[in-house]
């Protein structure tokens, strides 16, 4: 697989995949706002899954762990223009003013499809990508504060999103983990988005489950991909990275020691070989 990325800035970039297939899991440290030049992209979040292709515009926000599948399509590579909202930005933007700065209620991804006001801001950067002198910081803020104030004027809600720098609280680790357990996260990753140190962490989990974490997620991996195989008809390889497992072959292994038959077996027996 082909990966190149462009920096105009660090909050700034044109990320290029060549090769047919890519996957990340992914929890965002700022918000991130993507214009889609070519290609598609399947993000799995807890509460949905979404799919983007050429000329869709998003803003996935902070915190919020996601799986992003990436295709290129119609022999194009996969090619997108990416701008972090970095907090610092972020906070500079919003002092003084006054808003409401409420969380909502669930921090889901936004989607501007083909908006005309974002395109022609994103659309802008793309000539400059092929400069050979360093992008001006101060143009780049320009360019940044811009998309910020579009989104402002677009969707009444997103204050509630772009304006609020708290941490994560400690939530219930029992619902948090059931919503969460397919992203391919480190246990610091689950422990800090549930309010917790990674040893209160792991004391709460013991009593709420009854074993380990690792075992835990395991199990509930493996028991979403069978479902995912039997009723949803997927193919293995879709499964694999949906339901949180990093390669293939580990899938197969872990789902045959489990159920005592390999995805591709249950495949074969769907299709009544």
């Amino acid at each position: 697989m082909e990966h190149t990325s462009k920096y105009l800035v660090p909050e700034i970039k044109l990320s290029c995949y060549e090769d047919k297939f890519s996957r990340t899991e992914i929890m965002f440290d700022q918000h991130m706002l993507i214009w889609f030049i070519s290609g598609e992209t399947k993000i799995v979040q807890s509460e949905a899954t979404h799919t983007f292709k050429t000329g869709d515009i998003f803003l996935i926000p902070r915190n919020k762990p996601a799986t992003v599948i990436n295709y290129p399509t119609e022999g194009l590579p996969h090619k997108t223009v990416v701008m972090l909202l970095t907090e610092k930005i972020l906070r500079n933007f919003y002092n003084g003013l006054e808003v409401n700065a409420e969380a909502a209620p669930v921090s889901k991804i936004h989607h501007f499809k083909n908006h005309p006001l974002l395109e022609s801001c994103l659309a802008s950067l793309v000539p400059y990508f092929d400069m050979k002198e360093p992008f001006p910081e101060n143009l780049a803020l320009l360019k940044i504060t811009e998309a910020i104030s579009i989104l402002r004027t677009i969707d009444a809600q997103i204050d509630g999103v772009l304006a609020n720098f708290d941490d994560p609280h400690k939530v219930n680790l029992i619902s948090f983990m059931e919503k969460n357990f397919m992203f391919n996260m480190p246990l610091e990753k689950f422990s800090y988005l549930t309010g917790r140190s990674l040893t209160t962490f792991k004391r709460d989990f013991a009593k709420a489950f009854n074993t380990t974490p690792q075992r835990w997620l395991t199990q509930k991996r493996l028991e979403l991909a069978h479902y995912q195989l039997t009723e949803r008809k997927n193919k293995p390889v879709e499964v694999c990275y949906e339901v949180g497992f990093e390669n293939l072959s580990h899938f197969s292994f872990a789902f045959k020691k489990q159920f005592g038959y390999a995805p591709t077996e249950l495949v074969m027996q769907r299709a009544g070989r």
